[in-house]
């Protein structure tokens, strides 16, 4: 632990006796030049203290997980709905420490949220194809640009920065290989876009949420 010494002596045209006592510790640095110097320890404004201690109060620490913890995730990355009675029994502990650790573990950022899991062609998205995007810059500016307008077109599911054959890699849907065609040319049209590769998806045999645990 560092300490930082100074001396202390009161403002001009200040009575120092107005003042509370500032309390002098003496210790080695004390001892410098041959002068006592006191170690500056006010005890009247701690706001500094006092708001660091709240922000620590605000972070929610990730919890070290155990197998329940492990079993809880599995089960909901598998359905999101089942009643917490029924994910306790899975879980092997009862209801309510189940609904504390589930909370936990959404403070602590272990399941973003919860979603239902819909049909694409049934709803009239009947193509879903990738796209490989290479940009004509790698400037932050233009990366963050190129983000947000992905993130505002409805068709761009996924958005990844990615390296090595290009920039970004996106999944879109489509109505038809008419609405594809748009999309393609919309992305190929772009000014900052040098690139465009897409790859159109035949049929998926895997498509699982989440990861193993």
């Amino acid at each position: 632990m560092s300490l930082a010494f100074r001396k202390e002596s009161a403002p001009a045209g200040r009575d120092s006796r107005s003042e509370p006592a500032i309390p002098a510790v003496t210790g080695i640095g004390a001892l410098a030049n041959g002068q006592n110097c006191n170690i500056i320890a006010r005890q009247g404004d701690n706001r500094t203290g006092q708001m660091a201690a709240r922000a620590r109060e605000r972070v929610v620490e990730a919890p070290i997980l155990d197998a329940i913890d492990r079993r809880i995730l599995a089960e909901l990355q598998t359905d999101g709905r089942m009643t917490n009675v029924e994910l306790a029994r899975r879980a092997g502990i009862s209801a309510p420490p189940c609904l504390r650790r589930v909370r936990r573990l959404e403070e602590a950022g272990y399941i973003h949220g919860y979603h239902a899991d819909t049909d694409p062609p049934k709803l009239g998205w009947q193509i879903t194809f990738f796209a490989i995007v290479g940009l004509e810059s790698q400037k932050e500016a233009v990366l963050s640009a190129f983000e947000t307008l992905a993130a505002s077109w409805p068709e761009v599911r996924e958005c990844h920065m990615i390296r090595g054959g290009g920039d970004f890699l996106l999944r879109l849907v489509a109505r038809d290989t008419a609405h594809e065609n748009e999309l393609t040319q919309k992305l190929t049209g772009l000014a900052t876009v040098s690139k465009v590769q897409t790859l159109q998806t035949i049929r998926t045999s895997r498509d699982l949420a989440g990861v193993p645990l």
